[in-house]
């Protein structure tokens, strides 16, 4: 399969969960899951339906994994921001991450609450609907606005903070310099589908991501939880780390 195609089956699996969650009338819990909603199962339907017809192999949040074997693994985070979405906010998506044996190979980040498609492909950069992206060049705490997962245990000395519940975007906000930065303040809170399809376009674009206990965040394991922390400079990545650090 080509780059081109595949980023077309990324698509195309994003189009299926927009148009399953049009039809969602229950956006209360599943019933099976701590913090499951019904429209995660049913956009984790849409998305298999897609990618299975494909072969390819699939990492789900919501459904685990299968075809471990295949050459590429889609790892896909059907519904990421679920709690957003059920109470009308409009910010969560579809992320997708196809992986081979070289690591992450094409993106793909659809926001499904009125917003752009970022993309990217290895090799080739990132954009949002066509258009290049490019990080912050803060290098300054002092003047940096991030984004944050839960809260730290004290300020890190940035000049503001968002907290805004998505993984999936506030790291593709990263990536097109809207943000300067990202912490994940939650030790072991994100499962790879949150945030691998961002990370492959943040440093496509150019930002920079480590996992703050400098493990690998390209793992195709289920139960693995990481911590990434993202920024438009080393510099700004560097005081970052150091911060959480402490």
């Amino acid at each position: 399969m080509t780059d081109e195609a595949l980023l077309q089956l990324l698509h195309d699996a994003a189009d299926a969960v927009a148009l399953a969650l049009a039809s969602v009338h229950d956006w209360g819990p599943s019933g099976l899951r701590l913090g499951q909603y019904a429209a995660d199962l049913d956009a984790d339907a849409a998305v298999l339906s897609v990618l299975r017809r494909a072969g390819v192999g699939v990492l789900s949040e919501e459904s685990g994994l299968e075809g471990a074997d295949r050459p590429l693994v889609v790892v896909v985070d059907p519904l990421d921001g679920s709690t957003n979405a059920s109470r009308g906010l409009p910010w969560f998506a579809t992320a997708l991450c196809a992986i081979d044996a070289d690591g992450p190979r094409v993106s793909l980040v659809a926001h499904q609450g009125g917003g752009p498609r970022f993309s990217a492909v290895r090799g080739a950069g990132a954009s949002a609907d066509g258009h290049r992206l490019s990080p912050s060049v803060c290098t300054d705490l002092g003047a940096a606005v991030l984004g944050l997962n839960g809260l730290p245990r004290e300020h890190y000395g940035w000049a503001q903070y968002r907290t805004m519940g998505a993984a999936a975007l506030d790291l593709c906000a990263v990536a097109s310099g809207v943000l300067d930065g990202y912490v994940d303040c939650v030790d072991e809170a994100h499962g790879v589908w949150d945030y691998a399809a961002a990370v492959h376009i943040c440093r496509e674009a150019g930002a920079v991501c480590e996992e703050a206990f400098s493990r690998d965040l390209f793992v195709l394991d289920h139960s693995a939880r990481r911590t990434p922390v993202a920024a438009g400079t080393s510099e700004l990545l560097d005081a970052l780390l150091a911060a959480r650090a402490r």
